[in-house]
């Protein structure tokens, strides 16, 4: 496929944008149910990306939603690490550097706060994408991959 058009943004989001429930379908379709996850834990308020640190990303196309992905504190391994959590690239666009250049800027805003960051995946396809993200496999219960940002 061709690379992304000039009309790309990435950009901060402080409400979920109601074509959040297309790329939820999509993904449902594909097995993930990880946006519905998101979509329940934002609207109950658990889970909104706002705690210091914390941000969570929408990618747009010509004003189509077409990626979405989050950063947040690693509660499980403690101060200064974050988590990537809840990445999805809309189907049409994989493949076109759309996910590496949002988990490009994840870890930019990441590295402000955290000198670690981890994620969980259990697909080899999403595993091979974090390799390539400069990621590292660990064996961990709690993680698949991390990534060293700086010293900690």
């Amino acid at each position: 496929m061709s690379p992304l058009n000039a009309n790309v943004s990435i950009r901060k989001l402080e409400q979920l944008p109601v074509q959040i429930r297309v790329l939820e379908a999509q993904a449902v379709a594909e097995g993930f149910r990880f946006l519905t996850r998101l979509i329940t834990e934002w609207e109950d308020g658990s889970n909104r990306f706002d705690r210091p640190g914390e941000c969570f990303l929408g990618m747009f196309c010509d004003g189509q939603l077409i990626a979405v992905g989050g950063l947040s504190c690693d509660l499980v391994a403690g101060s200064g690490v974050g988590r990537l959590r809840r990445v999805y690239v809309e189907r049409t666009y994989r493949g076109r550097q759309v996910g590496k250049a949002l988990v490009h800027q994840l870890l930019e805003n990441a590295a402000v706060h955290f000198h670690k960051v981890r994620l969980s995946t259990d697909t080899s396809e999403a595993a091979a994408f974090y390799l390539r993200c400069g990621f590292e496999q660990v064996a961990d219960d709690t993680a698949t991959h991390v990534k060293i940002l700086k010293n900690g």
